[in-house]
């Protein structure tokens, strides 16, 4: 079900807000946008696209293909810097490592998270296709739900909603009518509000930017990202995805978020498991 762009790739807010400036060899600056927050501090999924593209840059491959980043300590909106080390090259991958730091009170340094990546091209990937899973059965995108189709502010609503189109899936919808599902899964339409279609480094985002599935277990509160790795499998073909994203075990403090995210021309262009802490305090 694609749609037409109104934003192309380079002059949309998220390619604003995720471009860097290189200060010297594998080190930028970005001053982070309040844009993309929640609860005050910048969502992980736009951090990783941050650092991301840092290294699409620093190293001689341009796309992500597997990016494990450890979330250290709450990024807040404001200056930061980004330093990347090249770890390996070769002729179809090259690995590298990168940590994103901001500023404390005194102007120390404080690494906000450490990402080890692996890149390649995805336009050089065999064209063959052998899987057994299906795209998720989602309604169609007009019976499904945003935030402004609410009456009233959605629970846990923050800046970065603005930024994004989603549409919920209304069985997983639950949680913002009082009236969790107890399952622990979330699906949705997703794109960016300003049409941009998404690339490798969007996808990022889109693991990490739907609801926590921890709502629809009935538990509220704040879920911050400990541990996020995705594997990007395919440039998505325009128009809007479909993201899947299921819990199983939380247990102890902690839960697992599994998400599956599909293009429009019904194929898995993303896949992500992270850990993620339950604060329902």
């Amino acid at each position: 079900m694609a749609q037409a762009s109104q934003a192309t790739i380079g002059d949309s807010e998220f390619d604003r807000d995720t471009a860097l400036v290189r200060r010297s060899e594998g080190v930028y600056d970005i001053d982070l946008s309040t844009g993309w927050t929640i609860f005050n501090a910048v969502n992980g999924g736009f951090l990783l696209a941050v650092v991301g593209r840092a290294l699409g840059d620093a190293l001689p491959h341009a796309d992500p293909f597997s990016i494990s980043a450890h979330y250290l300590t709450a990024s807040q909106p404001g200056p930061a810097v980004v330093r990347t080390d090249v770890v390996r090259t070769g002729r179809t991958l090259s690995t590298g490592q990168a940590s994103l730091f901001q500023y404390d009170d005194r102007g120390q340094e404080v690494e906000r998270l450490r990402v080890l990546a692996s890149y390649g091209d995805l336009d050089a990937l065999p064209d063959e296709v052998h899987t057994s899973v299906k795209p998720p059965a989602i309604p169609p995108i007009e019976q499904c739900f945003g935030p402004e189709d609410s009456p009233a502010p959605v629970p846990a609503s923050s800046p970065i909603t603005d930024r994004l189109m989603i549409k919920l899936d209304p069985s997983t919808l639950g949680w913002a009518l009082g009236q969790p599902s107890g399952k622990g899964e979330m699906r949705a339409w997703l794109g960016l509000a300003d049409g941009r279609d998404a690339d490798p480094f969007s996808l990022l985002l889109a693991v990490d930017a739907l609801p926590p599935t921890a709502f629809e277990l009935g538990l509220k509160g704040w879920v911050p990202t400990v541990e996020l790795t995705v594997h990007v499998r395919s440039r998505p073909a325009p128009g809007p995805l479909r993201v899947s994203i299921t819990t199983r075990n939380p247990a102890g403090g902690f839960l697992e978020e599994d998400a599956e995210v599909w293009d429009s021309a019904d194929r898995l262009v993303a896949q992500s498991r992270q850990l993620a802490r339950v604060w329902t305090g």
